[in-house]
């Protein structure tokens, strides 16, 4: 069956996580994504390995296509405006000033081409005092209140959240434009997108005897989440501890009372007792699963194929209207 996306192409001159993964969910819709990288050695997350994998890069940019651009070139300009012709969507993670000395920034492209639908993953906006200070997923989480030192974070939620940000917003976009024939600037920041986090309770504030963590015998861990009324009543009746179902929300010294009183019980029964004891009951309790990517355990998943860096580059080109001369002679002079 046709994906939603199809007919739809996607030039994207990200780099790393956030716009990789925006481009990714917009390519698994269908959408022809064009990857704009640099002739020398790509995308940084090419470089990024795990064990003999890269799957990083590998995950993030299957159903894509890749094209080395030199974009510090001055003959890259053309290049530019000729893909921009062919594309319903552009897609930069550069800072402000960068996106523009590249000439990839939203207005510059919608001078020339006012049906694109431009998008600009930027750290902290397109102005303003940090617009151009350079951070990564660590310090937006810090900086958006998410971190609880000195634990450092574990998933990267402001880079994820500005993927997602961006993908929605682009495809609103799309359909705008189908209504009035323009394009639009899309501008999302990844600050802005870890503080969308701190909106919600976090499961410190949360965290009751009936929202934790409990250790098995096995030493393994289940977690529970029966934040209702009738999930707490199974998970004490299925434990043997009906005398509990009282306390559901108890805090305070009754709280860790009732904390303590459940962790005792789980630590007699291995995580496989508990899941089976557990099955088919409405208790919201499951397994705590490793981490997917640990390093010993990373080669053992078969990673989806991602493009060869510059492996679509003549045929991207060919079809932007630049023969095997004009090709040529921008891969001898570097550009691409």
């Amino acid at each position: 069956m046709p994906r939603p996306l199809e007919g739809v192409r996607v030039l994207d001159f990200t780099r790393l996580l956030p716009g990789a993964y925006a481009t990714l969910l917009l390519a698994d819709l269908g959408a022809d994504v064009i990857k704009i990288e640099d002739p020398r050695g790509g995308d940084g997350m090419r470089s990024l390995r795990t064990s003999d994998r890269r799957p990083y890069f590998e995950l993030l940019n299957r159903n894509k296509r890749s094209v080395t651009l030199n974009l510090r070139s001055p003959e890259s300009r053309p290049v530019i405006d000729a893909l921009a012709a062919i594309a319903d969507v552009t897609i930069d993670s550069f800072r402000p000033s960068t996106a523009r000395r590249l000439g990839v920034d939203g207005a510059t492209l919608r001078a020339r081409h006012p049906r694109l639908v431009c998008a600009s993953i930027s750290g902290f906006g397109q102005g303003g005092p940090l617009a151009e200070v350079a951070a990564h997923d660590i310090n937006y989480q810090a900086l958006a209140g998410l971190i609880r030192p000195p634990a450092a974070p574990g998933p990267l939620v402001a880079d994820v959240g500005a993927a997602m940000q961006a993908s929605i917003a682009i495809l609103a976009a799309l359909i705008e434009r189908q209504q009035t024939g323009i394009g639009s600037i899309v501008e999302v920041s990844i600050g802005g997108a870890a503080h969308a986090w701190a909106m919600f309770p976090t499961t410190m504030e949360l965290e009751s005897a009936c929202y934790a963590l409990y250790e098995t015998a096995d030493h393994e861990w289940v977690a529970l989440g029966a934040l209702e009324p009738k999930f707490w009543r199974a998970f004490c009746e299925g434990i043997g501890r009906g005398d509990l179902i009282p306390y559901h929300h108890a805090s305070g010294a009754e709280g860790e009372r009732v904390f303590g009183e459940i962790r005792k019980v789980m630590r007699t029964r291995t995580v496989d007792d508990w899941l089976t004891r557990f099955s088919g009951v409405d208790a919201c309790l499951t397994r705590v699963a490793p981490r997917v990517f640990e390093r010993e355990r990373a080669s053992e998943y078969d990673l989806p194929a991602a493009p060869a860096l510059g492996a679509d580059t003549h045929a991207v080109l060919d079809l932007a209207g630049f023969d095997a001369a004009r090709r040529e002679a921008l891969r001898r002079s570097g550009v691409i």
